[in-house]
């Protein structure tokens, strides 16, 4: 079977990138942008830097805010809605995982209008359109949805996240620009870093994963491994690093896909509103312990990547406790707590059961049941 690799067709890395956008904007004679950015951006001037670089370039946009952390199918209705009244024609994203997913989701309805039941998108949806065209515009070093075919959906109804597949939502343009990451506050840099460490590792040790996305992947751990805490302190070095980080992983997992540890986390976000990098981060050391059996000589590599020394003389048993070890380390240099304090005995196996029906879960290194993720999720209480 042949292995897909999609990226961006262009990307922008280091600071000021942001001014490239208009120049992008006028060489594909784009007319309107419809900006997606959630509000908290809009409130702290984020996003003004982007609408700024349009204003001094004089191009068109109106700005869409209705999106939530964990954006939900109501946010993505009214954005179509928005979509269509402006008369846009092209979408700019700014912003972390929920403005980029809100995006996605507006741009492949507007497209492809059969698909307006966005429950509809669930998993693999044959979608015959390549969405609007998105240049994307992180704000957060961790969810890489700036360069990948994914984007995730809360059904408020039904207590759950879907996950959504779609080469089609690939962003023609991402730009990934240290300084647009600088305000955010450490608790953030800290959950989306974890976010990012966990799309390497899963990534890197998934069924799907091949040499190339290897090499993506354990570069992606040796610099996260390397600049989360010091991005976290706000340094510039931890800073550009990061952003760099987070997108390589999402070159690699965007295209083979990730594990348990994002089935878990989704569902913890859709029970308990757990914001989607805390609950990763807490799910990632569990999950590695319980996958470290069928993964091979791959926690050997992990650990070199992670900084630990002397890796190359450990036995087996040695090095993938290593591995886990300095993952957990770092969760707790950065901040993340180990438990979950809202989780309760009798929602487990509510959470087991929407874990294990999740898009991520086929793909984790060793195949699991319901049982065993009631245990897991156990672990976090």
């Amino acid at each position: 079977m042949a292995n897909r690799i999609m990226l961006n067709e262009t990307s922008y890395h280091g600071a000021g990138a942001i001014k490239e956008i208009a120049a992008e904007a006028k060489a594909r004679a784009f007319k309107k942008a419809f900006v997606c950015s959630d509000p908290d951006l809009i409130k702290f001037g984020v996003t003004a830097k982007v609408t700024d670089v349009l204003d001094e370039a004089g191009l068109a946009y109106e700005v869409y805010s209705d999106i939530k952390a964990n954006p939900t199918i109501q946010n993505v209705q009214n954005g179509v809605a928005a979509f269509k009244k402006a008369e846009a024609d092209y979408i700019i994203a700014i912003g972390g995982g929920s403005s980029m997913d809100t995006a996605k989701a507006v741009g492949i309805i507007i497209a492809n209008p059969e698909f307006e039941d966005v429950r509809s998108l669930e998993g693999t949806a044959p979608t015959k359109n390549p969405c609007v065209p998105i240049i994307a515009v992180p704000t957060t070093a961790g969810t890489a949805a700036e360069v990948t075919i994914n984007y995730v959906i809360t059904d408020v109804e039904k207590k759950r996240k879907f996950v959504c597949v779609d080469p089609h939502d690939m962003p023609v343009i991402a730009v990934v620009d240290s300084d647009m990451m600088s305000s955010m506050p450490k608790g953030l840099t800290a959950s989306t870093g974890m976010d990012a460490l966990t799309h390497a590792i899963e990534g890197y040790t998934t069924k799907a994963a091949w040499e190339m996305t290897d090499m993506f992947h354990l570069k992606a751990i040796e610099i996260i491994g390397k600049s989360l805490r010091g991005a976290v302190a706000n340094e510039k070095e931890g800073r550009e690093g990061m952003a760099l980080g987070q997108y390589i992983a999402g070159m690699g997992f965007s295209n083979v896909g990730l594990g348990i540890a994002h089935s878990m986390a989704h569902t913890l976000g859709a029970v308990y509103d757990t914001p989607h990098g805390v609950a990763c981060a807490m799910m990632l050391p569990i999950v590695m312990e319980y996958n470290a059996e069928c993964t091979g000589e791959k926690y050997r590599e992990i650990a070199r990547a992670m900084g630990v020394k002397g890796v190359d003389e450990m036995s087996v048993e040695e090095y993938r406790k290593a591995a886990v070890d300095a993952v957990q380390q770092l969760s707790i240099d950065v901040g993340i707590p180990a438990k979950l304090e809202a989780i309760k005995e009798e929602d487990l196996q509510f959470l087991a059961e929407s874990a294990y029906a999740d898009a991520c879960c086929p793909g984790n290194p060793k195949d699991t049941n319901v049982e065993d993720l009631k245990e897991l999720f156990r672990k976090l209480m």
